[in-house]
């Protein structure tokens, strides 16, 4: 009983949830109808308005279309009338221009005809005159024969007389003429030379400054000199070996003197001494290290003296080489005369006095400047100064006429411009004013330079140096070359040849320095 209210019961159930089902069914196919209708309706709704949307601007695209039309129409239309207009104007040049060119053709056509008549008369005129010229060339014929016949002399005779008198008679007066036009030429020159001159050194002025061979090296105390000379004098050695220049200490207070023919090793050792001095350790190590530097320091102010020269005179283009030979003639002396001081004072003579005579003033300050650069070099040579000089600027590119003035300022060359008597007038007036120069400190330097190359002239010798005021000649030789017993015959045969090769007052002394040095380093 129970199992049949179980099955019973389950089979109800099973039937219940199969009608159930087809309930559910049956609901979601209404529902699905309804969402489609809906659907269609709403899709029906956007064709509508799309359709009424694309009529809407398709009406719009036509009035644009219609608008672009007639504006290019109306572009076009004017773009066709202004043309219009140019061909009409063309047109109208055209016509103007054949108008004018038949009235030039009308116009020339009459010039023709013109200068046909005119031709035509020419043509009869000139034979109407050869007819008359050949009458007239008869006529003189029979007179020339009419006068040889009364004369008794040909024409060509007669001709010959009469040009040999007047030739005589245009000799003497033009002998007269130019002897007056010489005479006359002599004293204006003259008066306009020394005008010129006169005003060109008066509108110079310059010291009258002679260079003399000894410097005064000034100190703050006499204790400092004690260090300058050193153990046994072996920093005051030092110094001298490294320099080449007398150093002399004596009784003046607070002060030492530097001596040397050669202002450049002067001022090394004077520059040299400042350093030393300012630093307090001198030793010979450090002596020969500052000496070195100096050297080096004064090479590079040589170049800087050069070049603010070149500026203040205005010269512009000069070589390198030639700025720093410039820079070497402050330390050069010529006759006791500062070179550069006077190179400087005779460039400003020859610009002055090229101003004056209407040539280029700035190539006669350079010729002047550059006049005296055969003295520079320290080496003698066989070759005087002027054509050294006139070699070295046509070497670094100067102008013919700037290197003919430098080689004939002293007459070695001919001159072939109007510069080159300038310069040698310029420097004959810086050369003789009172007090510029001095023969015997010139002669008295070359005497010093004499010795030196005589010492120089032996093998083995490194370094020369004339001290003293000549009277004694250092000279260092190479360790490795020259032992102790070369040293002493070295010493005798330079001895020797100064005795024999020069003329000198007193006596020279001959000190040949023979230094070993054992230099090692620890790592």
């Amino acid at each position: 009983m129970d199992i049949q209210l179980v099955i019973g019961a389950v089979i109800g159930i099973i039937v219940g949830a199969i009608i159930a089902y087809f309930v559910v069914k049956s609901m979601q196919s209404k529902s699905a109808n309804s969402i489609v209708a809906e659907a269609k309706k709403d899709a029906a709704s956007i064709l509508k308005d799309a359709k009424a949307e694309g009529e809407s601007k398709k009406k719009d695209k036509i009035l644009q279309a219609k608008e672009k039309f007639i504006e290019l129409k109306s572009e076009h239309e004017k773009v066709i009338l202004s043309r219009d207009k140019k061909l009409a104007d063309a047109e109208k040049r055209t016509r103007d221009k054949e108008s004018q060119v038949s009235s030039e053709l009308s116009k020339n056509k009459k010039l023709n005809k013109d200068v046909e008549a005119k031709v035509k008369d020419y043509d009869l005129r000139n034979e109407y005159l050869e007819k008359k010229q050949e009458e007239i060339d008869k006529v003189y014929q029979s007179a020339v024969k009419q006068l040889e016949v009364i004369s008794g002399v040909s024409a060509e005779e007669a001709k010959a007389q009469l040009v040999e008198t007047l030739k005589e008679s245009a000799k003497t007066d033009a002998m007269a003429l130019i002897q007056d036009t010489i005479e006359e030429a002599k004293m204006t020159a003259q008066q306009e030379a020394k005008k010129i001159i006169i005003n060109t050194i008066q509108r110079i002025g310059t010291e009258e400054a002679v260079e003399n061979c000894v410097s005064v090296f000034n100190l703050e105390s006499d204790d400092v000199k004690g260090r300058i000379i050193g153990r046994e004098g072996r920093n005051i050695r030092a110094i001298e070996a490294a320099t080449g220049v007398e150093i002399i200490v004596d009784d003046t207070p607070e002060a030492i003197i530097l001596s040397c023919f050669d202002s450049v090793r002067r001022e090394i050792a004077r520059l040299s001494l400042h350093k030393l001095v300012t630093d307090g350790r001198i030793h010979p190590a450090r002596i020969e290290e500052v000496v070195k530097k100096t050297r080096k320091m004064i090479d590079e102010e040589i170049i800087d003296i050069g070049k603010r020269t070149v500026v203040d005179l205005g010269i512009h283009g000069l070589s390198p080489e030639l700025i720093k030979m410039v820079g070497r003639m402050k330390y050069r002396s010529s006759y006791g005369q500062n070179l550069l001081q006077h190179s400087r004072e005779v460039a400003k003579l020859c610009g002055v006095m090229a101003a004056e005579l209407g040539l280029n003033a700035k190539l006669a300050k350079r010729a002047g400047l550059l006049h005296d650069i055969g003295k520079v070099p320290d080496s003698e040579t066989e070759v005087p100064h002027a054509i050294l000089g006139m070699q070295w600027a046509e070497k670094y590119g100067e102008k013919p006429e700037v290197c003919n003035a430098i080689g004939a300022h002293h007459d070695e060359v001919e001159m072939t411009s109007l510069l080159s008597p300038i310069v040698q007038v310029c420097d004959a007036i810086s050369g003789a004013r009172p007090g510029a120069r001095r023969q015997v400190l010139d002669s008295y330097i070359q005497r010093l330079k004499d010795l030196e190359e005589i010492a120089f002239g032996f093998n083995g010798v490194k370094k020369a140096y004339a001290i003293q005021a000549g009277r004694e000649l250092r000279v260092i030789v190479e360790s490795e070359r020259v032992n102790d017993d070369k040293a002493s015959n070295l010493s005798f045969e330079i001895s020797q040849k100064i005795q024999t090769d020069m003329t000198y007052p007193g006596q020279v002394k001959v000190t040949v320095i023979r230094e070993t040095r054992a230099v090692n380093i620890a790592k």
